[in-house]
């Protein structure tokens, strides 16, 4: 009887090691056909600028890189998941859980589509150490799981276009600027910057003529993002309209009428895009037709916002509608209002005197907003006031300006027209701005 019991004894022992390498064995194959499922050649190896490192919202990076990394890479196929994929890489449920927490939030993994790139470094004892989610546009999402989980968004290297482009108005210039291959939505732009000094609507009867030099971001043959106007000329035969946009380093919009600045105005945010003008407007939150008391500029959460004009800080804090908001009092008390922020900056204070330009908080939506955006106001004796067209605090005068400087912009945008036109008509274009 005993001599029975020691022999099944031992049977089970030798069972149970025999399992032991066995699974050993299963999951060396495992990695081994990781590796043998894409060649190493076609996964490009994570970059310096790829790493941890290089993020500056992560201090995760230590420095090292395990000396060899198994390359897996897959694509979305219709009806699948990032889930899925990673299921097909042989990740366990756990380690899936957390790279589809870790990506996702950096980037919504219900907006994955067909064709999407997952390319995973997986290291010798089959960890998963990093992961590189290709999405839209060449936008990759990079994320880590050495030591503590991180995650950033990799932009894609885009190249700048300048174009040109000229048309006849018909009918209207929304139709003139579609015929031409011109973005339509410079129609609202022009509307936009000349409220105040011309109206467009009434301005054109037909046969006028419209020159626009703009700026496009590209990825290859793919435009990304929103074009941005630099310069145009519209002849109304009688007199002619000319309109300089400020640039990305400049914060002077300028209008000239028959070569003569008829104003000039100092914009909170260099190379900002106005987005609503003052006056009646069907209002974007409560609905119905409401008078907006200022001019929105669109522009990225976070950007800096700057004083128009010299004064004193009067308010910083939450007011209702306004969300955060910055107010400075100037001469014949005339307040200008910044409102919307996502932060105030920290260098300024109630009572302090702002110099012209200075940082004053960065771009947000807090209060009643519907995206990220700058609300401008100007208010005079208690009353809004149209902040492109009015000349009190006098940044809409050119007096104060170098008027030399003034006029060379214009004859370099003229230039730049003149050059970009004549490489290909119509839709002409020129690398690098």
């Amino acid at each position: 009887m005993k001599l029975r019991y020691w022999t099944a004894l031992f049977a089970a022992v030798c069972l149970l090691v025999t399992l032991a390498v066995r699974e050993n064995d299963q999951s060396k194959l495992q990695i081994s056909s990781l590796a043998a499922r894409v060649p190493e050649k076609h996964v490009p190896d994570v970059t310096a600028s790829d790493r941890p490192d290089a993020n500056p919202r992560s201090n995760q990076w230590n420095g090292t890189t395990p000396d060899a990394l198994i390359s897996w890479s897959g694509t979305i196929r219709p009806g699948g998941s990032l889930d899925i994929l990673l299921t097909e890489a042989g990740v366990d449920a756990s380690v899936r859980s957390e790279l589809s927490r870790v990506i996702g939030s950096e980037y919504d993994l219900r907006r994955l589509q067909p064709g999407y790139r997952l390319t995973l470094k997986i290291m010798a004892d089959g960890k998963v150490w990093s992961a590189m989610l290709e999405v839209e546009k060449g936008l990759r999402v990079y994320a880590t799981l050495d030591g503590t989980p991180s995650v950033r968004t990799i932009l894609p290297e885009l190249e700048t276009v300048t174009r040109a482009g000229e048309a006849e108005i018909a009918s209207s210039i929304y139709a003139a600027l579609e015929t031409a291959s011109i973005p339509t939505r410079f129609a609202s732009d022009l509307e936009l910057i000349l409220d105040g000094t011309l109206d467009l609507r009434r301005a054109v009867n037909g046969g006028e003529r419209l020159r626009i030099v703009w700026r496009e971001n590209r990825l290859g043959d793919e435009v990304i993002g929103v074009p941005t106007i630099d310069y145009a000329e519209i002849d109304l035969g009688a007199v002619r309209f000319e309109v300089i946009w400020p640039g990305d380093q400049s914060s002077h919009a300028i209008i000239y009428k028959d070569n003569q600045i008829i104003r000039v105005f100092d914009q909170p945010i260099p190379g900002a895009r106005l987005s609503s003008s003052f006056g009646m407007r069907e209002h974007p939150v409560h609905g119905g037709v409401r008078m907006h008391s200022g001019v929105d500029f669109a522009a990225e959460f976070g950007s800096p916002v700057h004083a128009t004009q010299s004064g004193t800080l009067a308010f910083v804090g939450l007011r209702s509608g306004y969300g955060l908001m910055v107010e400075i009092d100037h001469p014949e008390n005339v307040p200008t209002i910044y409102a919307h922020l996502s932060a105030a900056s920290e260098a300024i204070s109630v009572g302090q005197r702002i110099a012209a330009g200075e940082e004053i908080g960065r771009v947000g939506s807090r209060g009643t907003s519907t995206a990220p955006h700058l609300h401008y106001e100007i208010i005079v004796n208690g009353t809004p006031v149209p902040p492109l067209a009015d000349d009190r605090l006098g940044q809409n005068s050119a007096e104060h300006l170098d008027m030399q400087s003034m006029q060379m912009l214009l004859v370099e945008a003229r230039s730049k027209l003149t050059r970009v036109l004549a490489t290909n008509l119509p839709g002409s274009q020129d690398q690098g701005g």
